[in-house]
């Protein structure tokens, strides 16, 4: 059995799937960004999943995948906040027509970990969502995707799914990257390193 086939029978067996996604999913230089979300969409929509993803620049969010399912805890371009943070404010794309923060006039920007002072207020309701559905994980077949996820920034999703998949003593992870798929000792034998670029892989799928 090929890992493709592997891969698609624990989705369809597990009782829960939690889906990282990181850095090699950045839409630029990626034209058909949304037809992988989409496909995403189709191979998951009926099961209990949650999707943690890195990437800030909004594109999953224009996809069919259920909004309440997912995290996205270093922000998005689309939303933007005041650059000067003189305001908790976030504000949907095209809500403030000038793009200027209406309370100091300094000009507004994304609403990623890449503003000078990020605003974390606005994904922190989807990340208490995201904690107690993983609670729930415990003692479930719990199926771990992480697709594409670096050392970027390994304390939002890398690290924490290692420890998740070493404590759940049902749990089996995929690490698919085209430079870091290496596995630490804590998970051998519940996890599969595939060091092939994960939106090629999961094309394929």
């Amino acid at each position: 059995m090929t890992v493709n086939e592997q891969i698609l029978e624990e989705i369809a067996a597990c009782e829960k799937l939690l889906i990282g996604i990181g850095e090699e999913w950045k839409a630029e230089g990626i034209p058909d960004m949304g037809n992988l979300y989409e496909k995403m969409n189709e191979l998951i929509k009926d099961k209990d999943f949650f999707i943690v993803t890195t990437v800030t620049d909004g594109e999953i969010l224009k996809s069919p995948l259920e909004q309440s399912r997912l995290v996205a805890p270093c922000g998005n371009a689309t939303w933007r906040q005041c650059s000067k943070t003189c305001t908790k404010d976030i504000w949907e794309p095209g809500e403030i027509p000038q793009d200027v923060c209406p309370h100091c006039g300094a000009p507004l920007t994304g609403n990623t970990i890449e503003a000078e002072d990020y605003i974390e207020e606005g994904y922190l309701p989807q990340w208490k969502a995201y904690t107690t559905w993983l609670a729930g994980t415990l003692n479930k077949k719990l199926l771990v995707l992480e697709l594409g996820v670096g050392f970027q920034t390994p304390t939002v999703i890398r690290w924490p799914f290692e420890k998740t998949v070493s404590i759940n003593k049902k749990s089996h992870m995929y690490r698919i990257h085209g430079k870091f798929a290496q596995l630490p000792d804590t998970v051998k034998g519940k996890a599969d390193a595939v060091l092939e670029n994960s939106t090629e892989f999961f094309r394929k799928l």
